[in-house]
């Protein structure tokens, strides 16, 4: 009798033990943000550059 409980409570032990599915878990993916960017804020340097030059050239 007495193994026959032991053998119950090892049982219920072991079942709770493994409770859960196979299936993978659900993780979500991390949100990633970008800085926003326009192109037109990069001509700007350009533009400036040539115009020190164009200045620089019609002083000489």
């Amino acid at each position: 009798m007495k193994k026959l409980v032991l053998a119950a409570a090892m049982t219920a032990a072991a079942s709770t033990a493994f409770a859960g599915s196979l299936e993978d878990p659900v993780v979500e993916p991390p949100v990633i943000e970008e800085a926003a960017s326009s192109s037109s804020s990069n001509i700007w340097v350009p533009l400036l550059l040539l115009v020190i030059v164009a200045a620089g050239a019609a002083a000489l």
